[in-house]
């Protein structure tokens, strides 16, 4: 059973409109997820993702073929999702998730559209896992021996103040250098301490990580997307239909994957 942080404020139905039917269809109790004792939790869950705006796909136009059974219908031009499917798949993916937690696996989380960045950051962090947030460089899984360099690098450059050459370097070859930390430690903190590749990739757009999940998929990587409608869902091994693309979205299925890998860490 899925399981909703519980730091998290219950949203309200309350003054949904026509518009919102639909959904009301989903959420309300009385019509087709029953409050039970067992359930309880899927129908909060499900409320959540409603008032996060999980549900909202892209314009249908835009639509890949392969979502269709994700898709619950259309509105004003954009597909609306089914909250039931993405409650379902999150459910894989968080037994997924658990059994690798359990058995103290690495997880490498991945996102680095503007709006993912943060979350993914604070996912990784309050996990014990690791990260890439900022750019995905070409390689990161498949040509781990010239990330470790880049990773010798950066190290180097940290302790560069206590190196013989420190003090015969100019003003200008400083910031040089300056510069060059900071654009290594944006591309590889989140990593530098993995120590070889994860055993789990989870990505945040199957869409704007797909070199990741590539890259994921030749080394045998299960990889876990929150997966819009403008992407092909059989692309990864766990996709989660959903909006890929605002902030509350994005932290609300990161919040119950977190979850998922605290309550079963070894």
């Amino acid at each position: 059973m899925l399981r909703v942080p519980a730091d998290a404020a219950i949203p309200t139905t309350e003054g949904w409109g026509p518009e919102r039917s639909t959904f009301r269809t989903l959420v309300h109790p009385d019509i087709r997820l029953h409050t039970t004792h067992t359930n309880t939790m899927i129908n909060e869950l499900v409320t959540k993702m409603v008032e996060a705006g999980v549900h909202y796909g892209h314009q249908t136009r835009k639509w890949h073929p392969n979502m269709k059974k994700y898709i619950l219908t259309q509105k004003n031009g954009i597909h609306i999702i089914n909250l039931e499917e993405t409650e379902k798949c999150l459910d894989k993916a968080c037994a997924f998730l658990a059994e690798k937690a359990a058995k103290n696996k690495k997880i490498l989380f991945v996102g680095c559209k503007r709006q993912a960045q943060e979350a993914v950051k604070e996912a990784a962090e309050a996990t014990g896992q690791y990260y890439v947030n900022f750019r995905w460089l070409g390689g990161m899984l498949t040509n781990m021996a010239t990330i470790k360099k880049s990773i010798a690098r950066l190290d180097w450059l940290e302790n560069l103040d206590k190196q013989p050459e420190y003090k015969s370097m100019s003003k200008k070859e400083l910031a040089a250098l300056a510069r060059e930390r900071e654009k290594l430690l944006r591309n590889l903190q989140g990593i530098r301490n993995m120590g070889g590749a994860p055993d789990v990739m989870v990505a945040i757009g199957a869409d704007h990580e797909d070199i990741a999940i590539r890259e994921a998929h030749i080394l045998g990587i299960p990889v876990i997307v929150l997966t819009d409608t403008n992407a092909d869902p059989e692309s990864v091994d766990f996709p989660i239909p959903g909006n890929d693309d605002a902030v509350r979205s994005i932290r609300l299925i990161l919040s119950v994957l977190t979850e998922a890998i605290n309550k079963n860490k070894a």
